[in-house]
């Protein structure tokens, strides 16, 4: 049974704030505990209904963790999801580590991406294309928004993220390394070719693109061609494109 404490707690982890202070965050739903139970995720708890217990007992014996039985009442407390019917987990929150593309590797890099829906859609993106770094300017949602965590459906698990002044992080990188920036204006994507040495792939902020600070640093202009009339893509949608003709050309070699 949760108690007021565990509940406020629990509760407390959706503001930004709190989750900074006690360096924890909330995983809601089924799939997104199992998968976080499969990760190196520190689990403080698990807190699950009998009937989640009984369907995966064999994860819960491969990773012991503190658990406790709760009803649906008690999960309807807590937490974001208007419907969760089986378990919540609270986990610790990964140190901000420096990461940066490797040879031949292309990694993300999002400027000003707001929309914490999008942020979780991005981190599946990259999780079905294989990119496994995210590098995140300073206002980009946090990845811990419970919001970012549903939305990457157990992604977060397998994603590396890290966040930085943009601008500083550009200015530690080796000379010719292939920044391919998304504009509205642009070489077209079907025509380009991206460098074979890898490097980075930027997405700019759901209105304004990518801000005139990190733009100075991207080498290649690239756009997703236009055929109807719409003003715009999402940015998760583009990002998708241009990862789906990036894997298409490294594919065929």
């Amino acid at each position: 049974m949760l108690s007021k404490n565990q509940i406020k707690y629990i509760n407390s982890l959706q503001i930004k704030k709190y989750r900074q202070q006690h360096q924890s965050f909330v995983v809601e739903g089924a799939k997104s505990v199992v998968e976080l139970l499969a990760s190196d995720y520190e689990v403080e708890t698990v807190f699950a209904t009998s009937d989640f217990q009984q369907q995966h007992q064999s994860t819960l014996a491969a990773r012991p963790v503190a658990l406790e039985t709760v009803t649906l009442a008690e999960l309807e407390k807590v937490g974001s999801f208007q419907t969760n019917d089986s378990c919540l987990a609270v986990a610790k929150t990964k140190e901000n580590r420096f990461l940066c593309a490797g040879p031949g590797e292309y990694a993300l890099l999002l400027d000003d991406v707001r929309d914490p829906g999008n942020l979780g859609t991005i981190l599946r993106i990259a999780d079905w294309y294989g990119i496994t770094k995210i590098i995140c300017s300073e206002s980009t949602t946090d990845l811990y928004n419970p919001k970012v965590v549903a939305a990457s459906k157990g992604s977060f698990t397998r994603i590396q993220t890290y966040y930085t002044d943009l601008p500083a992080f550009f200015r530690q990188q080796k000379e010719g390394t292939a920044v391919v920036g998304a504009f509205l204006r642009g070489e077209s994507l079907y025509d380009f070719r991206f460098p074979a040495q890898g490097g980075y792939l930027v997405m700019g902020n759901e209105s304004q693109g990518i801000g005139g600070a990190v733009e100075a640093f991207v080498t290649h202009r690239v756009t997703i061609p236009r055929f109807g009339g719409a003003e715009s893509l999402n940015v998760g949608i583009a990002t998708a494109v241009l990862c789906d003709n990036l894997r298409r050309q490294l594919h065929k070699g």
